[in-house]
């Protein structure tokens, strides 16, 4: 099973202005991760690099992913369940899981 993508600890804020006085420190700071930038006091923009883009394009497509296989999953459980196709009681799952080997 996937492993839940863990969500940054927090996320690096810069004014705007700081893109002229600390130009260097915002762009090594959006080489690895997203920067938030703020225009007087507001959110405004988010910068990083062309990577770090690519890299969570691809972990938001592989949560999507596997939250459409998750409703399915679920959704295919639900269908079981109302076609009375399920075992209950450990004594039957036994031998539900016996008779599954045996056919084998």
């Amino acid at each position: 099973m996937r492993t839940p993508i863990k969500r940054p600890r927090t996320t690096p804020i810069y004014s705007f202005a700081a893109l002229k006085s600390r130009q260097r420190e915002v762009k090594d700071r959006a080489n690895s991760e997203i920067v938030h930038l703020t225009e007087n006091g507001n959110a405004a923009y988010i910068l990083c690099s062309e990577e770090v883009f690519a890299r969570e394009l691809a972990k938001a497509a592989d949560e999507a992913r596997f939250d459409q296989e998750l409703r399915e999953a679920i959704e295919r459980g639900r269908a079981d369940i109302a076609a009375g196709r399920y075992v209950s009681g450990l004594d039957n799952i036994k031998a539900s899981l016996h008779d599954a080997w045996d056919e084998k």
